[in-house]
């Protein structure tokens, strides 16, 4: 016990060092940079800075399509808990097409439904929608929702441009990513082996465009228009050091 804990103080003292970019900006944005229990992994909290209170966690990852560690936000919006809305690299989407199709028509339909997440989910339950506003996010992206008008909403001029952006340097082509609007929330996820500060900033960026644009819809829709739902949630936290377990 006492070894194992030395080996954490060890840890975390060298990935405070690492990571001092990251905690400093986080600083800067009235947030704090918490490092998990175990030291390899940290959760930022950002109250004030984008349209919701949000939260980065980087760690190990937490979906199946996505290898070793990952990136994750959350921005909190209270929007209508029926606004959903999907973005998602081409390749993974395609990737996890394939999947949940055979998952799908095998004898393990029952387990299907409740264990795989919403982005796997809709893509055979939503119909794809047309990406107008930029062809270069149309060759990188695809988009579901359970309308098209939604989906074109959202996708606005600026969420466009930043995905754009960010698809030059971070989001290459191949990288995991998923950019969802549920439960009222915004959520963010791709892969990320080591975390940066620009690409922590770039995908900041993405989501406030992507918050934003959300925001707007669902004034315009009066915040109480429906839609068809699922039923159950896609942001699974494991019992997770990234939720409770962070040590200041």
């Amino acid at each position: 016990m006492v070894i194992k804990q030395i080996r954490q103080w060890f840890t975390v003292r060298a990935n405070a060092a690492r990571w001092r970019p990251l905690a400093e900006w986080a600083q800067e944005r009235g947030g704090v940079l918490r490092h998990t229990r175990d030291g390899r992994g940290f959760v930022i909290d950002l109250p004030r800075t984008l349209p919701g209170l949000t939260r980065i966690e980087w760690g190990p990852s937490q979906r199946s399509y996505i290898k070793g560690a990952e990136l994750r936000m959350r921005c909190e919006l209270k929007l209508h808990p029926d606004l959903q809305m999907m973005v998602i690299e081409r390749q993974l989407m395609d990737e996890l097409e394939r999947s949940v199709f055979e998952a799908y028509t095998d004898t393990l339909r029952t387990r299907v439904d409740t264990d795989t997440p919403e982005e796997m989910r809709w893509l055979v339950m939503f119909p794809k929608q047309p990406v107008q506003e930029s062809k270069l996010v149309k060759q990188r992206f695809g988009s579901v929702s359970v309308s098209r008008e939604l989906s074109s909403a959202w996708l606005s001029p600026e969420l466009c441009a930043r995905l754009a952006q960010a698809s030059q340097d971070i989001l290459v082509e191949g990288r995991p990513f998923v950019l969802l609007s549920l439960r009222g929330n915004i959520y963010l996820r791709t892969s990320m082996a080591d975390p940066t500060l620009n690409e922590v900033q770039g995908l900041v960026s993405v989501l406030e465009a992507a918050a934003m644009s959300a925001q707007d819809l669902s004034r315009r829709n009066g915040g109480d228009a429906m839609w068809p739902t699922t039923t159950s949630a896609a942001w699974h936290n494991r019992p997770a050091e990234s939720e409770d377990g962070a040590s200041a």
